[in-house]
């Protein structure tokens, strides 16, 4: 398992992205070599494979680390063969040169391991003449550009709907960490229950992280897509609810540890506690509502109207509970402050 993890991906890349990355490269092999006649185009096909990226973006960043790193590796190659001739021990100078140039640059390992495989190219491939040199920038440039035209011509893709769908997945989960918390303040738990309680509220941490990086991706998907406009304000609402649930999933899992660190049996007959009980399933059924109104989960809750309309007031509770008792309420007028905003007072 573990030797097939090194070069299994968890999951496919879309089909849409090969059919790009194969017309981009053939695109660059023919139009280089209709430009360019004389030595096959490897620099462009190989440059234009490199630049299709999953974002027009990232498709610029991948053009300019290519060619950096093909200038680079060809000055150096260009260099040492004027200097010493053309000798297989050329090679292994030109390597350990160019790795040593870009690290005392502070490039990133993928535009520092350009700059060694284009001097190895260049070296292998043919003379390292001044003009032998120079077409190979050139190819490598237009073998960049093609692949971000193709990139930005077929259907630049925009990264909305993992980011809608890690969001609902959050959303839901946080919902139904409410109502076991609510189910576990309203009858005896075994400690077992408890601690499972907690675990299962902490599950949320790399959900809520997944839903930010799918965002975030989305966010990235955008940055020089001509298709931004149609999804701009869709990608901000997703980020202004994961902005609203996340301070949520913090306190869920406080009021999770609270309950772990100060439950005893009798927990469950004070009214206080029975009451926050029902306050935290409205809780979820308004986690559900925000989620849906989002449009990030097509299934509607039981009801539209939001289920927090109203401050919670408790009795004092017995003197052994309001320490757990306080805590759970604190948390839960935050939570409340946040689902409800302006449309009530806590």
């Amino acid at each position: 398992m573990g030797l097939m993890a090194t070069f299994r991906a968890s999951r496919r890349l879309p089909v849409l992205q090969v059919l790009k990355a194969s017309v981009a490269t053939i695109a660059a092999w023919l139009i280089t070599s209709w430009l360019m006649p004389g030595p096959l185009p490897i620099f462009a096909a190989i440059a234009a494979l490199l630049v299709v990226q999953p974002s027009v973006n990232q498709s610029f960043g991948k053009a300019i680390e290519r060619s950096i790193g093909v200038i680079l590796g060809v000055i150096v190659a260009t260099g040492l063969s004027l200097a010493f001739g053309e000798h297989a021990w050329v090679v292994f100078i030109a390597i350990v040169a160019a790795m040593l140039i870009a690290w005392g640059l502070k490039m990133t390992p993928g535009t520092s391991n350009q700059v060694a495989i284009s001097a190895i190219l260049v070296l292998a491939l043919g003379a390292a003449s001044p003009e032998y040199s120079l077409q190979r920038i050139v190819e490598t440039l237009i073998g960049a550009a093609i692949g971000v035209v193709v990139n930005v011509l077929i259907v630049p893709p925009v990264t909305v709907a993992p980011a809608r769908r890690d969001l609902a997945l959050l959303g839901g989960e946080l919902a139904a960490s409410l109502d076991r918390l609510a189910s576990g303040l309203e009858s005896p738990q075994s400690p077992s229950q408890v601690q499972a309680l907690l675990l299962e509220a902490r599950l949320m941490r790399p959900m809520r992280d997944a839903a930010d990086a799918s965002i975030a991706a989305g966010e990235e998907s955008l940055t020089l897509n001509p298709r931004r406009s149609a999804h701009r304000a869709e990608l901000a609402e997703l980020r202004a609810l994961l902005e609203k649930l996340s301070p949520i999933v913090t306190q869920v899992i406080g009021m999770t540890r609270a309950f772990l660190d100060h439950y005893d049996p009798g927990v469950a007959d004070e009214p206080a506690v029975q009451a926050i009980a029902e306050q935290l399933r409205r809780a979820g059924h308004d986690v559900r509502l925000a989620v849906h109104l989002a449009d990030v989960d097509p299934e509607p809750p039981t009801s539209a109207v939001p289920a927090l309309t109203a401050p919670l007031v408790v009795r004092p509770p017995d003197s052994a509970h309001w320490i757990l008792v306080g805590s759970l309420m604190e948390d839960l007028r935050r939570i409340r402050g946040t689902l409800v905003d302006d449309e009530a007072t806590t």
